[in-house]
C-alpha cells in the first residue's frame, strides 16, 4: 500500500479509538459502555494490524474484545439477578 493510504487508515482508526472511548465514558447505560469498550478494543486490534503486529492484534481481539466482553456481560447479568432477589 502507498504511504498516504496507510497514514489515512491510521488516522481513521485512531479517530475511531478516541471516539469510541469517549462514548464509553459518556454512556448512561452499562451495556452501552460495554459495547463502546468492545468497539475500542476492535479499533485497537485493527491498529495493531496496520502496524504489522498480527500476533498482538490476535491477542487483543481474542482477549481484549471477545473474552472481556463476555465476562462483562455475564457479570452485568449476575448483578441484575442479585438486585431482583
Amino acid at each position: 500500500m502507498s504511504g498516504t493510504l496507510i497514514v489515512i487508515l491510521n488516522t481513521l482508526v485512531i479517530i475511531g479509538i478516541v471516539a469510541s472511548a469517549i462514548v464509553a465514558v459518556q454512556a448512561q447505560k452499562t451495556i452501552n459502555t460495554i459495547i463502546a469498550l468492545d468497539a475500542t478494543g476492535a479499533f485497537v486490534a485493527l491498529e495493531f494490524l496496520l502496524l504489522q503486529a498480527p500476533d498482538v492484534a490476535i491477542a487483543e481481539a481474542s482477549v481484549g474484545v471477545v473474552l472481556s466482553t463476555i465476562l462483562y456481560i455475564i457479570a452485568l447479568r449476575k448483578v441484575k439477578e442479585e438486585g431482583d432477589a
